[in-house]
């Protein structure tokens, strides 16, 4: 079996975060001379990045074409060494490279007829529990993304609370800083590095606390800091809401500097989790080697493809550090961490991001899998079990490299 030719497809999934902040998944096909594809995705569908992400895969398409796909682990290490910037790694290097390694375990997966996770070890985990990620935004198919006027009040966090256990969901993910308390002319913004006056910080307490009292002792909280705060403010606010009980703390600090992680894990007693702007084991590997992280959160489409996640959540795993994988993508993402998650016996719970719930994102893909009462099953079809709809694919800003 041969690589013929590569699709690098931009698709439109109906942008569900409108304005400059828009939702565009990179997804690449890869075709082989025995007619099957692949497909893999490009973990940089929000934010900035995803015309560089577009490019890159159209770059290293270039270097394995003629290669066998079912030789990925050669392939993932051809581009790493010969392609001069896959030694540097960095998000675009890396994302694309978890593309195409994504892929191609799709194809090994379809050739053989069998689920991905098979190949990897088989099931640890018969079902996945799941949280409700980012409930800032509200929940449900129909919130607006993200604007001003939302989620102020803490009745508002208590109301969405509410909703997403109606649903059959035991934990929620929220970043109570990620919009400001505003004032009367609905400008208001606060800041979140140097110092939290106490003003910001009871207004995010506040937040917490209406939906740990909403939740009850059984729900679990996860709090989301996006890296907004640096090693300061964290710790302020980790402090003040160490007595909600929260399930773990995500992004305090940003990850460039690791001193920084370790010294917020210090001064907590929550566990502290990242991992969504960390590539590959070489990047965990100081987090895990002084134990500032305690959960870890890699990106399958970003750090090096479901080959590089593997490796990172197993060596986690021998530091005692649990692992989810981070999901904020097309369903193609989601699929292939539900792929993953199903072997590693460190697992802790999924992501359902959501963007996941958006009726535009959700009609991409041939196949819509969503969690039921908070748990969702794995996935038995051949490969990934997911593929992009053929009416997506020809609407799709695509580029062939043969």
């Amino acid at each position: 079996m041969k690589i013929v030719s590569v699709d690098c497809m931009i698709i439109d999934s109906g942008n569900p975060c409108k304005g400059r902040n828009t939702w565009n998944p990179v997804i690449i096909r890869i075709n082989t001379d025995e007619g099957i594809s692949g497909f893999g995705e490009v973990g940089v569908a929000y934010g900035k990045g995803f015309r560089a992400g577009f490019g890159m895969i159209q770059d290293f398409a270039e270097v394995i074409l003629g290669e066998n796909p079912m030789n990925s682990e050669k392939i993932w290490e051809k581009i790493y060494r010969t392609t001069f910037w896959g030694l540097g790694g960095g998000t675009i290097v890396s994302a694309g490279m978890s593309a195409i390694d994504i892929a191609l375990w799709d194809i090994k997966g379809k050739a053989f007829g069998v689920p991905v996770y098979k190949l990897l070890g088989g099931k640890t985990n018969d079902r996945l529990r799941v949280y409700a990620s980012q409930i800032q935004f509200g929940w449900g198919a129909d919130r607006v993304v993200p604007d001003r006027d939302l989620m102020i009040r803490p009745e508002d966090y208590a109301a969405v609370t509410r909703k997403v256990m109606e649903e059959g969901y035991t934990c929620v993910k929220v970043d109570p800083i990620a919009l400001s308390r505003q004032e009367p002319d609905g400008k208001g913004e606060w800041r979140t590095r140097g110092v939290l006056s106490e003003r910001e910080l009871s207004t995010a307490y506040d937040r917490v606390a209406a939906i740990r009292e909403a939740g009850g002792p059984d729900m679990d909280i996860i709090i989301e800091l996006h890296s907004y705060t640096d090693t300061t403010t964290s710790i302020q606010l980790g402090q003040r809401l160490e007595k909600l009980n929260i399930f773990y703390y995500e992004e305090p600090v940003h990850p460039m500097n690791p001193q920084n992680m370790l010294e917020v894990h210090k001064k907590l007693n929550i566990p502290i989790a990242s991992g969504e702007r960390i590539y590959g084991r070489t990047g965990f590997r100081e987090f895990l080697e002084d134990r500032s992280l305690q959960i870890v959160q890699p990106d399958i489409c970003l750090c090096g493809g479901i080959t590089e996640a593997k490796k990172i959540c197993d060596m986690a795993n021998t530091y005692d550090c649990a692992a989810q994988i981070h999901v904020c993508g097309s369903p193609i993402s989601k699929a292939a961490a539900l792929q993953i998650e199903a072997v590693l016996p460190n697992f802790i719970i999924h992501e359902h991001h959501g963007w996941a719930l958006h009726p535009d994102c959700r009609s991409t893909c041939l196949y819509d899998y969503q969690p039921v009462n908070g748990y969702y099953d794995i996935p038995e079809r051949p490969g990934l079990g997911q593929e992009l709809k053929p009416e997506v694919i020809k609407t799709a800003q695509m580029v062939t490299v043969k």
